[in-house]
């Protein structure tokens, strides 16, 4: 009797500790889709597998991404400007992707799913790669390195080869943006504390892209350049399924949001309503225009937006007309005929961070210049000390060293100080508009800076050799301040990018933001490629072959430099107009007591 009165005592306290257990605020759910509890679900255990697995596979990716210019160079024979042309071509597609794993995530699969499918994909483009160098493409044995390219290959290594990294760029883009997302659904932003850990989180998430890379740059970059190019590719495919492990052990510990469905027949509902009602007068106050209850979406976590001023056309898609009041149910029910405030709010948002994203891009034209130009420039310069040839790809490592430090002093140093100067009650320092407008001035200055390196390389250009045509006397350490301001403009542009567009996306539409922030840097390589073509095909004569030659010693890098010098000062002003004009998104707050979740 007595053990039967102590099971059931013990029975009945862990049915009052389930009664007490605090949910989350935020509507997330746990992996059976219970209201996620949350001692036993998300926050920074879940976060740092998050991160280290975002360190791991960024490892993976860099070591094929920051060598793959010398990689088509010495292996697949192309010169300096295809392979710059064709390394941008790549990279932009590895983020054009990322758009198709935003859209999976928002509308059919959550974040979770996609970010393990897109991994898998990720492994296999790896793999392939590793094979085909291995068997095929690093023939003879031996070649590859910086004295001896590889010979011709045949028609089917030559389409291993592209199919094998344009799996990888398949692989790497779905996953990016969902990985950001996922990573920040494990901190709930309506508790103080777990709210702070969701700001900290995007700048530990870019620390981790670049602690990742920092390895893959150096230690990696370093055996690729001598020739070594299969088992840096074994190593980067190890590295990748590693990273897949590990986000699969965390799967009963992960946060996740139900998918909200297709976003594009929301955004068509509203725009095909809006022309139905094309002649409907709009009504002065808000209040009129039909919305839902916002426990209706409190289900999947999502909230009711406010209205907002502007782009007024469309709240026509949101009025109840008199044909609507006759038959409420039937029209009411007919999201091609009414929509709601939120769903109008949804198109207006959208409508409003293009303009912003869209400044963004030249930015992007300047950071692609650190993965081809910066690493040709740097393989034209003095690589040596003493016996040790330093491997032009791995200067990078300067960026990533700047990124790191730059984190650091602005977290502690830069936002505290600038928040106390502040006459709001704000506690953050500058807003993420206003850091990515230093991003861009930062990364105007980094321009000028590797403008200025290349004239003084081309100043102490090497003319009486034989055996080292295209080289200069001027030390590759000359390249350190251009690699160090970019990697302070990132801090600025793209970790403010990350919280802008993550904290400004509807909830529906969490991974669509991240994906504007990677889709930024694939259009980025994509005009660095055609704005390289165009530049060579102005600037090439009879006297000169063009800016940027396979010599570079014959061209004018420096001038190239100097042109994105100005187009991004261009840019910059047209931003300045652009983050004036755009107006913050507002969400109503959630309800305090979810259904089926006491909190404490």
């Amino acid at each position: 009797m007595d053990c039967l009165n102590i099971v059931k005592m013990r029975k009945v306290e862990e049915k009052n500790a389930k009664k007490n257990e605090e949910c989350t605020l935020d509507g997330s759910v746990d992996r059976k889709g219970q209201p996620a509890v949350r001692e036993r679900t998300g926050s920074w255990f879940a976060a740092i597998l998050i991160l280290v697995n975002q360190g791991l596979a960024t490892l993976a990716f860099f070591g094929v991404g920051v060598n793959l210019v010398l990689f088509l160079t010495r292996v697949m024979g192309q010169d300096n400007a295809e392979a710059a042309n064709s390394v941008s071509k790549w990279t932009g597609t590895v983020y054009i992707f990322s758009l198709l794993g935003a859209f999976l995530s928002d509308s059919y699969w959550g974040r979770y799913k996609t970010c393990a499918i897109f991994q898998a994909i990720f492994v296999v483009g790896l793999v392939s790669l590793s094979i085909s160098s291995y068997i095929f493409l690093v023939k003879p044995e031996g070649c590859g390195n910086e004295k001896t390219p590889c010979g011709t290959h045949s028609t089917f290594a030559t389409a291993m080869f592209y199919v094998s990294i344009y799996l990888i760029a398949l692989g790497n883009g779905g996953y990016q943006p969902n990985i950001a997302s996922f990573g920040a659904d494990q901190f709930d932003e309506d508790h103080p504390i777990e709210g702070l850990g969701k700001v900290s989180f995007f700048s530990y998430f870019y620390l981790a892209l670049n602690l990742g890379s920092l390895f893959s740059n150096t230690i990696i970059g370093y055996f690729e350049d001598k020739g070594m190019w299969a088992l840096g590719f074994w190593a980067s495919a190890a590295s990748a399924l590693v990273a897949l492990i590990l986000f699969l052990v965390g799967t009963p510990r992960y946060r996740h949001f139900v998918p909200s469905g297709n976003p594009l027949s929301r955004f068509s509902q509203v725009v095909v309503a809006s022309i139905r009602k094309w002649k409907v007068v709009i009504p002065s106050d808000g209040d009129e225009l039909y919305e839902v209850d916002g426990k209706e979406n409190s289900n999947n976590g999502s909230r009711n937006i406010l209205h907002t001023k502007g782009f007024k056309f469309l709240d026509r898609a949101a009025v109840i007309t008199s044909k609507e009041n006759s038959t409420e149910i039937v029209e009411i029910n007919n999201p091609w005929r009414l929509c709601t405030v939120t769903q109008v709010e949804e198109v207006k948002c959208i409508l409003r961070l293009l303009p912003i994203w869209l400044c963004t891009i030249l930015y992007s034209v300047v950071f692609t210049q650190m993965a081809s130009l910066f690493v040709e420039q740097g393989a034209a310069m003095k690589t040596n000390i003493s016996n040790f040839h330093i491997p032009p790809a791995s200067m990078s490592t300067f960026d990533i060293l700047s990124v790191a430090a730059f984190i650091f002093i602005y977290r502690r140093v830069l936002d505290p100080l600038v928040a106390r100067f502040k006459k709001s009650n704000s506690s953050r320092g500058f807003t993420e508009l206003q850091r990515m407008g230093v991003g861009l001035v930062i990364a105007i200055l980094a321009m000028v800076v590797a403008g200025t390196v290349e004239h003084f390389r081309l100043k102490y250009k090497v003319t009486n050799c034989t055996n080292c045509e295209g080289s200069s006397t001027l030390s590759i350490f000359w390249q350190v301040p251009q690699y160090v301001l970019i990697g302070a403009s990132e801090v600025f542009m793209y970790v403010g990018q990350l919280e802008f567009f993550n904290g400004q996306a509807p909830d529906g539409l969490k991974s669509f933001g991240s994906a504007l922030c990677m889709t930024s840097i694939s259009l980025g390589n994509y005009v660095s490629s055609l704005l390289v073509t165009i530049v060579m095909k102005i600037s090439s004569n009879e006297r000169m072959p063009g800016w940027i030659p396979g010599n570079l010693n014959k061209g004018h890098l420096d001038n190239f430099y100097y042109l994105l010098a100005v187009l991004t000062s261009a840019d910059f002003v047209v931003y300045l107009l652009v983050a004036n004009w755009y107006k913050y998104i507002k969400f109503e707050g959630r309800s305090e007591k979810l259904e089926g979740c006491q909190h404490v």
